[in-house]
């Protein structure tokens, strides 16, 4: 019997270690790395100018990771004013104290650092980071964000040969503290001098024939909206911003300010060189670069027109938009379809109206969202709402819809409930296409249309296979109608990506609240956090 007891004890022993050694096995990766922001000197447009480089690069290092990685980030400041990293379109689940925003968090001073560590939580996708101080997205710092499918979780297309990221964007040779100077002073965003994709005015990628290809394509520009093309070929969206969409052939496809999507193109041409073209479909002059796509087995040089469209129009690209959907039978980042949870059939808790404007406020141009002009206190919101400390910002400023009367400034907070569902409608009165993100969520993008927005509008909404994604366009005098469910606690940027706007006003945080403190609900401040303003010099507890 003894020697009985001795051998279940050591079979109870040995399936304990076991046990121990499967859960260290089975703990989500760590990826570490380390970031130095600098200044440097290029010149993308043939004049020398002052950019933000990442470890000596730009645009900065590309991150590819897997999903539910755990990020560990340490970036080093070494530039001459405080800076920040935005990680645009990671949730950040429970942990908006990640963020990277200054409602969030203090700015890394100059010469310290901040190691961000953040998990790109049941995510796939397309994203990008960039600064979120002042100016200095018009300077660089950002980079591509790739999160791909966990080896066990298939995927709704074959695997591609490679993939390629394209970041593209508007820029300017005007120096990002002149910029900023010039919008403190109270004048709009000049027109930009050039698009650039992925920091030149002339790149190329190469690829073999009958081979599929992955484009992973963002706008990481300041103010403009784009079309890109590749010439004779066409493209297959796959995926928006996490969203597997279903999988429609296009010839062109419009990209808007902060937004990100994948296509699959098959290199099924006669083997030669083809212009990739994105150019600015709603500006006057059209703006437009190239780069070119190259069969391997080819010398022969791309030729022939741009295939650029100068009528095209706004209600085509309106149109294009409606044509997203979301492949709801694929699996996303869990191996469940995506169409299992309904989010048509749930009733909405509450209707915002965000109505944008372009008022002056004191004699300045500033931008604002239902007359709240935004503004960045020295403390951030998250700290004081942390420490209860009083007067940083207020969640009565800003209304839930437009009203009438004088633009104002404000740092302006909406308060919600957790696990609320809410419909937002934004309202775009002006004659030029907005672009908003929101920070911590994805959305469902239910519903594009002309005028003013009433609740009739509802009839039009799609209730079945809306694609969900974090920035939504909303085109001249016409609205843009979001479905959110409130699953994230935390404070949360809701913002315009037309980086002047953002800057000048047109931003509010949504704070997703509940009365209990549980972990269950939301992470504890990090013990690393940057104190500053009214929150420095207190104790994290």
């Amino acid at each position: 019997m003894r020697n009985g007891s001795v051998f279940v004890h050591l079979i109870v022993v040995v399936l304990g270690f076991l046990s121990v050694i499967s859960l260290v096995e089975g703990e989500d990766p760590y990826k570490n790395f380390t970031w130095i922001a600098t200044y440097g000197t290029i010149a993308p447009l043939g004049v020398p100018q002052q950019v933000i480089l990442i470890n000596g690069q730009f645009p900065g290092p590309r991150l590819d990771v897997v999903t539910n990685d755990n990020l560990i980030i340490n970036v080093i400041n070494k530039l001459d004013e405080p800076f920040l990293l935005t990680w645009n379109g990671i949730k950040q689940r429970k942990n908006s104290w990640q963020d990277g925003v200054l409602g969030t968090n203090c700015p890394i001073p100059p010469n310290s650092n901040y190691t961000y560590k953040i998990q790109p939580k049941d995510q796939i996708g397309t994203y990008t980071y960039f600064p979120s101080t002042a100016m200095h997205r018009a300077a660089g710092g950002f980079g591509g964000l790739n999160v791909y499918a966990r080896s066990v979780i298939p995927v709704p297309y074959p695997t591609p040969a490679s993939d390629f990221t394209l970041l593209i964007g508007d820029w300017y040779k005007t120096n990002h503290k002149v910029l900023r100077q010039s919008l403190d002073s109270g004048k709009a965003l000049p027109f930009p001098d050039s698009l650039l994709i992925n920091g030149q005015t002339q790149t190329s990628f190469s690829g073999d024939q009958g081979k599929t290809y992955m484009f992973r394509i963002s706008n990481v520009g300041l103010s403009t909206s784009i079309s890109f093309k590749i010439q004779g070929h066409k493209m297959k969206l796959v995926e928006c911003e996490g969203s597997h969409t279903i999988q429609n052939d296009y010839e062109s496809l419009d990209v808007h300010v902060g937004q990100s999507l994948s296509v699959l193109v098959t290199l099924d041409q006669p083997p030669k060189a083809y212009y990739i073209v994105a150019y600015t479909p709603f500006t006057k002059p059209i703006l437009n670069t190239t780069a070119v796509l190259r069969y391997t087995n080819s010398q022969t040089s791309a030729s022939g027109p741009l295939p650029i469209d100068p009528k095209y129009q706004m209600h085509s690209s309106m149109e294009q938009a409606r044509t997203f959907r979301r492949n709801l039978t694929a699996n996303a980042a869990r191996p469940n379809p995506q169409g299992s949870f309904h989010y048509g059939s749930i009733k909405t808790s509450r209707t915002i109206v965000l109505s944008n404007s372009a008022p002056l406020i004191n004699g300045k141009q500033r931008y604002a969202v239902n007359r709240a002009s935004y503004f960045n206190p020295d403390t951030p919101l998250k700290l004081a709402d942390y420490f209860n400390i009083s007067g940083v910002f207020s969640t009565d400023t800003i209304q839930s819809q437009p009203a009438d009367g004088s633009a104002f400034l404000a740092t302006s907070v909406l308060r919600s409930a957790l696990h609320d569902f809410l419909e937002i409608v934004f309202q775009n009165n002006e004659n030029e296409v907005q672009s908003w993100h929101l920070d911590g969520y994805d959305i469902w993008i239910v519903g594009y249309g002309s005028n003013q927005w009433t609740p009739t509008q509802r009839k039009t909404y799609n209730l079945n296979d809306a694609v969900a994604r974090h920035t939504v366009q909303v085109y001249p005098n016409s609205w843009t109608s979001i479905l959110m469910s409130l699953d994230n606690q935390g404070m949360w940027n809701i913002r315009s990506a037309n980086w002047a706007r953002q800057y000048l006003g047109q931003q509010f945080y949504l704070q997703v609240w509940s009365e209990q403190k549980s972990l269950a609900n939301e992470y504890d401040i990090p013990p690393n956090s940057i104190l500053c303003g009214k929150a420095r010099g207190r104790k994290i507890q």
